[in-house]
């Protein structure tokens, strides 16, 4: 198993039947005693920033569904350090957060691509000890990210491209059906 820490992906047991999460993959952007936090990278509600933010008027990003918590916030993850500064860097190469200022601005001046940054609303959330039960029960599979699966394009194919790409088992595991009583 992957050690629980920021920059972990957390994919969804092929059985999980909760709504928020079934056929999920989470990348995991905090994990402290407290609780742990991260964001849904596969569920796009069909918002642009244009229709949450008031001063994004044409800016056509998409803003993504980060999980069941505070949906009244909107976060992001992003690969442009150079360009967006303060942002935590999780792993190589991906950052969590910034000056969203500069954000729009460069969404304003094309600067900034689809492939470039992640928006959400609301996040995923575990309070203390939730989410290494959750991880005990095999709830969720965990892996390292990486930019190609965080920032994948096809997002449909997001659960599915991180389980294949443990192979072996996991690979298996992308043909079971969501309810096996069905089968």
């Amino acid at each position: 198993m992957t050690t629980v820490a920021p920059g972990i992906l957390l994919i969804s047991d092929p059985f999980l039947k909760d709504p928020n999460f079934m056929r999920s993959v989470v990348l995991l952007c905090e994990h402290r005693q407290e609780g742990s936090l991260g964001f849904v990278l596969n569920r796009l509600p069909g918002y642009s920033l244009a229709d949450l933010v008031l001063n994004a008027e044409g800016i056509s990003l998409p803003v993504y569904d980060g999980g069941p918590v505070q949906k009244d916030s909107l976060h992001f993850i992003h690969q442009c350090p150079n360009k967006i500064t303060g942002g935590i860097e999780l792993i190589d190469g991906i950052f969590w957060g910034g000056d969203f200022e500069e954000v729009l601005s460069l969404a304003r001046k094309n600067e900034l691509q689809q492939k470039d940054i992640r928006l959400f609303l609301g996040y995923s959330g575990w309070v203390e000890g939730q989410l290494d039960t959750e991880l005990q029960d095999k709830s969720w599979i965990t892996r390292n990210a990486n930019a190609s699966l965080v920032f994948n394009a096809e997002i449909q194919q997001t659960w599915t491209k991180a389980l294949k790409d443990l192979g072996g088992e996991y690979t298996q595991m992308t043909n079971y059906p969501i309810d096996p009583q069905l089968n």
